[in-house]
């Protein structure tokens, strides 16, 4: 391409140890990034008021290994500014933990794929299913296109509050006890709708978890090959933690659940006919009680997912499936801590994107791995992943870390530092 590729000095920062079995690649393979300070031809309008506009991001051309280049003035120890070369891919490596196996490639194409608004159309394209993605790909798709409905009725859920407190208040008022019933049956059954969503969410999973692990490729190449799959994967974990987040704060949900059961249980005693007790069974309540108890509903359905999902595929490696969370982990942090490419999330959603992203594969990693995400050997960098959380602000990220704190596996095993352990305090 026609401008400058390069990377600016990334701060020094101690090598962490290299685990055996582990390789950091000696040299990047090329230039990897391409940044034009103006709008391609096919990208949408620009994303803010002034300014020059949305940057387009670019693979560049490829031009062979890149060789350091002659320093242009001064010869400090920066980056050199070389057309179509990087003369700091050797700090650019130190940055990057040992045991991560993956390439800021993988990097660039996840951050075209973030869901936000960063990515020219020319690019967005890159994100279309291959005819061998199509069938999970559509399957998937069905269920995302009912998500952000999910997310607006969750949002909007108000409770029946009152009308049960009345009701609790002046037991023997029949006209409150038919309105309180009145008002509860509705939102019951948005509550099955939700838990109804959770279990096609989980087939989703299941079905991409399948196409991201299966053999011969590994999960680098996976995640370059079925980038739309890739994509979608990154979008039930997105949508996944939003929920959580609103579900957390929603206290109404359980009381009017436990207050429906309750009254469903006593009309029963009563022989009195329930108008919605065909809409939600003693067995479905059931279910749904189970569900609605935990803090995080629906990463616990993902999480008890994943594990079933290694446990029924004995045949597959379960790196397969730990390596494609861990790539995924890391890719996020390295978009969010690397200032040249943090730089160019003019969208704060899109922040918000990655952040969860990188907490449910943590999650996930944690549920699935022998010894989870938080032990030495663990190929995912905690320590660097706690660090971006912390540098977001609170308000923002505290339902993240409280995701962290209480619904991980491993965080209190004696095998987690405690330098880990304080960061999550």
């Amino acid at each position: 391409c026609a401008v400058t590729c390069w990377l600016p000095p990334l701060p020094p920062r101690s090598s962490p140890p290299v685990h055996p079995g582990h390789r950091t690649p000696a040299r990047l393979a090329g230039p990897l990034w391409c940044f034009a300070a103006r709008p391609l031809p096919l990208l949408p309008p620009p994303l803010s008021a002034g300014g020059s506009g949305a940057v387009a991001i670019r693979p560049c051309p490829a031009r062979g290994p890149v060789r350091p280049g002659p320093a242009q003035g001064g010869g400090g120890s920066g980056s050199v500014r070389i057309a179509g070369r990087l003369d700091s891919e050797d700090k650019l490596l130190h940055r990057l933990s040992g045991e991560e196996e993956f390439s800021l490639k993988t990097a660039r194409r996840y951050y075209q794929l973030s869901g936000g608004q960063e990515q020219s159309a020319a690019l967005a394209v890159d994100a279309q299913p291959t005819e061998s993605e199509k069938e999970i790909y559509n399957q998937v798709n069905v269920v995302l296109k009912d998500a952000e409905g999910i997310l607006e009725d969750l949002q909007s859920y108000r409770g029946a509050g009152h009308e049960i407190r009345e009701a609790i208040q002046h037991p023997n008022d029949e006209k409150l006890q038919e309105k309180a019933w009145g008002a509860v049956v509705p939102l019951v059954g948005k509550l099955k709708k939700f838990y109804e969503f959770s279990q096609r969410l989980e087939a989703g999973l299941r079905g991409l978890l399948g196409a991201l692990t299966s053999t011969p490729y590994s999960p680098t190449q996976h995640l370059e090959r079925e980038q739309a799959l890739a994509k979608q994967f990154a979008e039930i974990l997105h949508f996944t933690l939003r929920f959580d987040e609103l579900k957390m704060t929603n206290p109404a949900i359980q009381n009017d659940f436990s207050y429906y059961r309750r009254t469903l249980s006593r009309m029963r005693i009563n022989n009195v006919p329930a108008e919605g007790e065909n809409e939600v069974n003693n067995e479905l309540a059931n279910r749904m009680s189970l569900f609605y108890a935990e803090a995080t509903p629906m990463l616990k359905t993902l999480s008890d997912a994943t594990t079933k999902f290694v446990s029924e595929n004995k045949n597959l490696p379960i790196e397969n499936t730990t390596d494609c969370l861990s790539t995924m982990a890391s890719v996020c942090r390295v978009m969010l801590e690397t200032p040249e490419y943090r730089s160019r999330f003019t969208n704060e959603e899109t922040v918000s994107f990655c952040l969860r992203v990188m907490v449910g594969v943590i999650i996930l990693y944690d549920h699935v791995h022998p010894v989870g995400a938080f032990a030495k050997t663990s190929k995912i960098d905690m320590k660097g992943c706690i660090k971006v959380l912390k540098d977001q602000p609170p308000n923002s990220v505290e339902g993240l870390l409280n995701a962290l704190r209480y619904t991980t596996k491993h965080l209190n095993d004696e095998t987690t530092s405690k330098q880990i352990k304080s960061m999550l305090q």
